[in-house]
C-alpha cells in the first residue's frame, strides 16, 4: 500500500473514532438534560441546589459531568478540524 493511501485509511479509521466517541458524549449530554429538565418538572430546582447541590441532590454531579463532557466535545470537534493548537 503506498504512503498516501496507508495515511488517508489510517487518518479515516481514526476521524471514525473520534467521532463515534463524540457521538457517545453528546448522547450522553442529551440525557443528562433530559434527567434534569424531568427532574426540575417533577421537583423543581431552585437555584442554591443548582449551584450548590447537597450530597442527597440526585443532580450532585450535573453539572460537573456536563462541563466536562461538552469541553471534551468542543476539543474534539477542534482536532476534527484542525484549529486545535
Amino acid at each position: 500500500m503506498s504512503p498516501l493511501i496507508d495515511f488517508l485509511v489510517n487518518r479515516s479509521a481514526a476521524e471514525t473514532n473520534a467521532m463515534s466517541e463524540k457521538q457517545e458524549m453528546i448522547k450522553r449530554m442529551l440525557e443528562l438534560q433530559h434527567q434534569f429538565m424531568q427532574y426540575d418538572h417533577e421537583k423543581g430546582v431552585s437555584m442554591e441546589e443548582y449551584f450548590v447541590p447537597s450530597d442527597a441532590s440526585p443532580i450532585k454531579d450535573y453539572r460537573q459531568e456536563y462541563r466536562d463532557l461538552a469541553m471534551k466535545v468542543v476539543e474534539l470537534a477542534h482536532k476534527e478540524k484542525g484549529s486545535h493548537p
